[in-house]
Order: C-alpha cells, then sequence, then structure tokens
C-alpha cells in the first residue's frame, strides 16, 4: 500500500483501514506469541501500513 493510494481515500475509509490494520496486528501478535506465525516480516510491514495511514490521517487534519 502507497501513501499515493492512501491519499486518494476518504477520511471515513482511512479510519476503517486503520481499524482493520492494528486488528490484523494483534492477531498476527497473538500467533507470533504462541510460535504460529509463518511470516514475522508481515509485522514489520504492517507497522510501518500503520504509520502510512496515521501520517496521512494527521496531514488530513492539518490541511483542514
Amino acid at each position: 500500500m502507497t501513501a499515493k493510494e492512501l491519499r486518494a481515500m476518504t477520511p471515513a475509509d482511512l479510519d476503517k483501514k486503520l481499524a482493520d490494520l492494528k486488528a490484523e496486528l494483534f492477531a498476527l501478535r497473538f500467533q507470533h506469541a504462541t510460535n504460529q506465525l509463518d511470516n514475522p516480516i508481515r509485522i514489520a510491514d504492517l507497522r510501518k501500513d500503520i504509520a502510512r495511514v496515521k501520517t496521512v490521517i494527521r496531514e488530513n487534519e492539518i490541511k483542514g
């Protein structure tokens, strides 16, 4: 997911995307704790995606 794609989304879509990413991260952390996670790099990717979404949300707040 790129920042350009995120900037094209509406604020409501961004909030939903953020909630979905956080839920997925929670599930992956749980799997990691129980040694059931196949790809631990996915956790880092999700954290970066969450940061991108939060950045775009903040940019929209500043633009006003």
